[in-house]
Formats: C-alpha cells, sequence, structure tokens
C-alpha cells in the first residue's frame, strides 16, 4: 500500500505517489529556476507542463488511475534533464577542462536527483484501433497514422482527396445483351469505407508517443501567405524556395497546387507553441530542445533594407500622402475640413464602385438559379441573350465561384469605404484571411471548371450549301431586311459577291458552328436557321440569323457568298452595306458608290459599275462590257 497524493497539472486532475510527486516537484523546481530568467517564462512553464500531461495521460489506460514513480522516471527520460544540456553549455563557454568540470560539478549538486532509469522493454505487436484522443470526425485517420507511424495530417489529407475523386469507369460491355457499362464512383467508396471502418474499428484510449514520427505544422515564423511551404520545407528538410517553387508550378501545371494548398491550410495546425515548433522541425520534446528554440526566437532579426522596386512603387503614394498632409497643416483647420471632405467623396467614389461589382454576380446569380423569374437576360438596347445558353455552358459551382470571384472584391471595396469613412479598420485579420481562403478557393474552382466549359467549343466546322438562283437574264436587286427583332438575340451574317466565268447565279451558304467534336459541331452548324426571298429577280436577304430557338450558344456563324456569272448586271440597295464585306473597296470603289440607281457587272477585270459617274476603271474587259451593255435601258437614264 502507497499513499497517494492529487496533483493538477495544465488544469487536468492526477494522482501520484508520494515517492514519484517527491522526484516530480524537484524536477519542476529545477525547470522553474532555470526558465526564470527568460521573458514570458509562465508561457514556457505552461507549454512544458502541457507536454507532461500528455505524457502522464498516455500511462493512465486499462483502468490505471494512478501516476508511479516509474512512470515519472520515464517522463524525465523522454523529457531530458537540465543537467543534460547545462553541463554542455558550460563546457563550450569554458576554455578550462578544470573550470568546465567545476562548473558541471556544482550543477550535478543541484540536479543530482534527476537520474534517467534504464532502457524501457520493447513494444508488442501493433494493430489498427480507432484513436480516440486525437480523433476529427471517429479517430479512423488518426487510426491508420498511429498504425503506419505518420502524422495524421497526412491520412487526412489521403482521405479528403478520394472523397471529392471523380468516377471510375470500367467500359462499356457491347458483348452483353443490354450493352451494360460499369463505373465506380471513389468519393462515394470511399465515404462508405470511412463508415464500415467507423464501425467495425475498436476504440482506443490511448496516447501513443513515437520519436520517430515528424508532424506537418504550418510555419509562423517564415511566412508568405500561410506558412504550408514553410511548414513543408521543415518537414522533409529542405529549402523552403524549393517548396514554394513546387506549389508554383503545380499551380501553372493545372491549378492543382492551389486547391492542394488550400487544403494543406485548412487542415494544418499552426506551429504556435514551443513543443509544436520542436515536432515541426522534427526533433523530441526535450528541455534541451526547448532552451535552443527559445534561444532561436530570442536571436534580434536584422531589418531587411527595402527593395528598389518597393521604393519605387511606392514612391507615388508616399509623395501623395506628404502633398496631402503638408496642404493640410498649411491650411491650418480650413485644410482639416477639406481633408474630411476629400476623404468622405473617396471613401463614396469606392463604395459606389464596390456597391456596382457587388450588385453585378448578385443579379447574375439570382437570374441563373431563376430567383427572379425571366425568360432572357438583359445584355444591350434591344439586344437579349436567352438565359438557357448560360446554364447549359455554366455548371452550378462554376456560377457559384466566378459570382464569388467578382462578389468578395466588390464587399472589401464596400469595407474599405466604410473603413475611410469611420477611419478605422472593422474587418479583424482573422476575417480578412478567411474571405481571402475563400477567394483562392473559388479561383481554383474556376480554374477547373472552365477547361470543360472550353472543351464544348474545342472544334471548329463548316457546313456549306448551295442553291442556284433563277433569274432569266433579267437585272437582279440585292436587298435586305431592315427589321431585326426586340425579343430575339440575333447573329449579324456577312455577305460576299463575286463574279464566275460560267455557270448561272448561286447563293452558298457557310454555316460555321463549335463543339465538343466533329460531329456535335456539325449538328450545332446543321441547325442554324437561316431565309432568304427571290421574287421575280428581287433578292431579299435577311441580315442576321435568328438564334433564339437554338438550345445553346456555339458561337453559329453564317457567311453568304453570292456568285454571279460575267456579265449578269445586279444592283446593289445601301441596305446591304452593314453586310457586305470583301467587295467593293478591293475593287477600287467606295459605300458612296452602292445606290439603287448604279448598276454593276462582273468580267475579267472584277467588279465594273456600269452607271458610276466617276468611273475608274478603263481596262479592255471593262471597255467591252460597256459596249456590250451600252444600248441597256439603265444606260441611257
Amino acid at each position: 500500500m502507497k499513499k497517494t497524493i492529487s496533483i493538477n497539472i495544465s488544469g487536468i486532475l492526477f494522482h501520484i505517489e508520494e515517492d514519484g510527486y517527491a522526484v516530480l516537484k524537484k524536477y519542476l523546481d529545477a525547470i522553474n529556476k532555470h526558465f526564470s530568467h527568460y521573458e514570458d517564462n509562465q508561457e514556457i512553464i505552461s507549454d512544458i507542463e502541457n507536454r507532461i500531461a500528455e505524457i502522464f495521460l498516455s500511462n493512465l489506460k486499462n483502468n490505471k488511475q494512478v501516476i508511479t514513480a516509474e512512470n515519472v522516471d520515464n517522463l524525465i527520460e523522454k523529457m531530458g534533464t537540465i543537467a543534460d544540456f547545462k553541463a554542455m553549455e558550460e563546457i563550450e563557454e569554458s576554455n578550462s577542462d578544470k573550470t568546465a568540470e567545476e562548473n558541471v560539478s556544482e550543477e550535478n549538486d543541484f540536479y543530482k536527483y534527476i537520474t534517467p532509469p534504464g532502457e524501457n522493454g520493447s513494444k508488442g505487436y501493433k494493430k489498427i484501433t480507432r484513436m480516440e484522443r486525437s480523433k476529427i470526425l471517429g479517430g479512423v485517420c488518426a487510426g491508420f497514422a498511429n498504425y503506419f507511424s505518420i502524422d495524421p495530417l497526412w491520412t487526412r489529407l489521403i482521405a479528403i482527396l478520394l472523397l471529392f475523386s471523380g468516377n471510375l469507369k470500367f467500359g462499356s460491355f457491347n458483348w452483353m445483351p443490354w450493352n451494360a457499362s460499369f463505373s465506380l464512383s471513389i468519393g462515394l467508396f470511399a465515404l462508405v469505407a470511412y463508415i464500415v471502418l467507423w464501425v467495425i474499428l475498436p476504440v482506443s484510449y490511448d496516447n501513443p508517443e513515437d520519436k520517430n514520427v515528424k508532424k506537418l505544422y504550418r510555419n509562423p515564423d517564415d511566412r508568405t501567405l500561410g506558412g504550408v511551404a514553410s511548414g513543408i520545407a521543415a518537414y522533409f528538410g529542405i529549402e523552403v524556395l524549393w517548396a514554394r517553387l513546387i506549389f508554383i508550378a503545380l499551380i501553372f501545371a493545372g491549378g492543382s497546387g492551389l486547391v492542394i494548398y488550400l487544403i494543406l491550410w485548412i487542415i494544418t495546425p499552426s506551429a504556435r507553441s514551443i513543443t509544436e515548433r520542436i515536432q515541426m522541425k522534427g526533433g523530441a520534446i526535450t528541455l534541451d530542445n526547448i532552451e535552443l528554440t527559445i534561444q532561436e526566437n530570442l536571436r534580434p532579426v536584422d531589418n531587411k533594407e527595402e527593395s528598389t522596386a518597393r521604393k519605387l512603387i511606392m514612391a507615388p503614394f508616399r509623395v501623395l500622402g506628404m502633398i496631402i498632409n503638408g496642404i493640410g497643416t498649411a491650411l491650418g483647420p480650413i485644410g482639416n475640413v477639406l481633408l474630411a471632405i476629400i476623404r468622405v467623396l473617396f471613401g463614396l467614389i469606392i463604395f459606389l464602385i464596390g456597391l456596382a461589382i457587388t450588385i453585378i454576380p448578385i443579379a447574375a446569380l439570382a437570374l441563373y438559379f431563376n430567383i427572379v423569374p425571366q425568360e432572357e437576360l438583359f445584355v444591350w438596347g434591344s439586344l437579349h441573350l436567352p438565359t438557357t445558353w448560360i446554364t447549359d455552358i455554366v455548371t452550378d459551382w462554376l456560377a457559384i465561384a466566378a459570382s464569388l470571384v467578382i462578389l468578395i472584391p466588390g464587399l472589401v471595396l464596400i469595407t474599405l469605404a466604410i473603413s475611410v469613412w469611420v477611419k478605422r479598420s472593422i474587418i479583424e485579420a482573422r476575417m480578412g484571411l478567411i474571405t481571402f481562403g475563400i477567394w483562392l478557393l473559388s479561383i481554383g474552382v474556376c480554374a477547373f471548371q472552365i477547361p470543360s466549359v472550353v472543351n464544348e467549343f474545342n472544334t471548329n466546322v463548316t457546313h456549306t450549301t448551295s442553291e442556284e438562283l433563277n433569274l432569266n437574264d433579267r437585272v437582279l436587286v440585292i436587298k435586305t431586311d431592315t427589321e431585326r427583332g426586340r425579343a430575339a438575340f440575333k447573329e449579324q451574317i456577312s455577305l460576299e459577291i463575286k463574279g464566275v466565268d460560267v455557270g448561272s447565279p448561286t447563293l452558298i451558304k457557310e454555316f460555321r458552328a463549335r463543339g465538343k467534336n466533329y460531329n456535335d459541331a456539325m449538328l450545332n452548324a446543321q441547325s442554324i436557321p437561316y431565309e432568304y426571298s427571290l421574287t421575280d429577280s428581287v433578292l431579299e436577304l435577311s441580315r442576321a440569323v435568328d438564334l433564339s430557338g437554338i438550345n445553346k450558344f456555339r458561337v453559329q456563324e453564317l457567311d453568304l457568298i453570292l456568285e454571279l456569272p460575267y456579265e449578269q448586271v445586279f444592283v446593289m440597295d445601301k441596305s446591304i452595306l452593314p453586310i457586305i464585306r470583301s467587295t467593293l473597296t478591293k475593287n477600287g470603289y467606295k459605300i458612296r458608290d452602292v445606290n439603287s440607281d448604279n448598276h454593276w457587272v462582273f468580267n475579267d477585270d472584277g467588279l465594273l459599275c456600269l452607271t458610276c459617274r466617276s468611273e475608274h476603271k478603263k481596262s479592255e474587259a471593262d471597255s467591252l462590257s460597256r459596249v456590250k451593255f451600252s444600248e441597256a435601258y439603265f444606260m441611257k437614264q
């Protein structure tokens, strides 16, 4: 029978044997005495006590409720003694072996009660369990990490990546009568597997300590964005520059680096305490390492000289600030009033810009999810864009992410305007960091979703049809309709008129469209509707293609080519000027030459105006054409 004493370490109540308590008390007194001269010594002592409490908790298992003297000895073996590293410091600082021995002797007199025990026996076999004391959700990932002696963060990261994985397709089984196909959702399988392991794995309340397990932390002392890259560099023992370059390369190699960085930022804890900083670098949590870490943090950091690039960038803003402050000081009270007015107006401008930026994505989302019922999306003036085109191309996640990419900067501008008005920041650093993380995550979602949208426009196909026009040697009049409509989205066509030496008047229609492959693009091109009319010798063309009845937008376009045989007389009405291309200027004519009175033909020398007053073409072919039609009615007008 042994007497026990109740003690409180780090807010946890422990029952400890009397002889073990005596050794522990002397151990803690020595630690308190040694670290008492450091700044923030209470935080250091508290961190050490937290570590001691963790080790004691790992000893309380299998209905064991009392800390024994042997447990205290094992604790001292793990943590080390102050005499261990104090003696080394004294030896390094002394040039005399005799003085070093005296110093070590003095310290050993004070710490002589601490004598590390022998090595523990070997551990038994390992089995997979759920770790209850280090769980986040069930403790399955922590159990596998304990089994493989790795940081639980890696198993959790693998679980998250599996959960958001896509489908694994095994192809089609065409030899079966029902043409079956089989695919496996990796994410669903991972979720079911996790639940099953949660149910069948036994629970363990141990808190095992393995010195060989390195833990990944975000490094708050050397961070550019979140400290993830510097934490990984410390974990793998490489230069932080290489870790950052790897993330940058992965971002430009498909965007995966951004997603991995954000996930690690979320699930990786920050190394805040001294013990966590030691674990981040892969060291054992001993008094020696605690001492070294404290001394590293106490070393003064030389202020780096501001770079030339930063000076150049900041120079205009600093000069402007000096000018404004100088004006305010020179003008006195009136200057203060003027500065206040400028501040309010500046804040108002920023607020209106931020409000405009914020309203646009909110309105777009409301239309996208049909919160505001509307068949067509207003674009510009009388031009309307069917909303079905947007929902066909843009997925829900892409719509939300793209809206957040625009919305968050707008909200930041509004908040900045309010901060300018009240002359203080109204956003906490943590909230700003969370908002920035959401914005980066939205950019990552867009980076992953946009390639699938671009793939829908991967192939460009042209579908060509031609129709002969029966004119019976009459003068052809070419005109277009002038009514474009208000409730439809129309794409303007282009018209080229060219001459051919043989054949009859022919209207060639080249329908162009895009698609994810050749067949899809061809179907999209063939679905383009277009109508024209030929009444007697008047050819009336529609000026635009009505795309409002098409289910999806794939850059549908139409080019018309009107081929007229040589010496076929025709008239171009002014209504065709908005659509005519590659016809007038390349033959030396101008827009003013096109009217209902001028008659035209094609010959071997190209386009010829038979009735233009200032005719510049006088080739042999042109002279023959004029002679041929010299007796025509239109030449006598």
